[in-house]
């Protein structure tokens, strides 16, 4: 059976901006871009301190950090949609969570803040509860949450 994500069906671009991604974080670029800049610091009384002396580091640092901006973008938009569908998958196989959740990064800031203030509000009753293991969505969690600690202060009543 063929496999609709292998290395086959990755572009060219896709494949060299991977490795650069890759490669750009590791220890071995990282004391190479910290020796350029200690050669160009030592550099500079051979070039008199000179504006291309400057020109040199100042050019060099602008071009690599405006593409490196695209690219660390690129990597960060990649990472969150498979972050997402990995998430969506776990939502989608646990019968218990809530089904509204799946593409919730598609949502508002105002519908987010909504949501995030329902789950406060759960997380504080279920703090007052002995268990809330039972629900489906957030409103059916806070329902059976309420209700539980109704059941619990009639108990501790008794």
């Amino acid at each position: 059976m063929s496999n609709q994500f292998n290395e086959k069906n990755i572009s060219g671009f896709e494949r060299v901006s991977n490795t650069i991604t890759t490669y750009s974080g590791s220890t071995p670029v990282f004391i190479t871009a910290v020796s350029l800049i200690i050669l160009w610091i030592i550099t500079g009384p051979v070039f008199h301190f000179s504006n291309t002396w400057l020109l040199i580091a100042n050019t060099g640092t602008s071009i690599i950090t405006f593409l490196m901006v695209f690219l660390i973008q690129k990597a960060q938009n990649k990472e969150s949609i498979a972050v997402q569908l990995k998430l969506n998958e776990l939502i989608a196989a646990n019968n218990q969570a809530s089904n509204r959740l799946l593409n919730i990064q598609d949502l508002s800031e105002e519908q987010l803040n909504t949501l995030y203030e329902h789950y406060r509000t759960l997380v504080e009753l279920t703090q007052k509860a002995k268990s809330n293991t039972k629900s489906h969505s957030v409103e059916d969690a806070i329902e059976v949450t309420k209700q539980e600690i109704k059941e619990d202060l009639k108990r501790d009543k008794s």
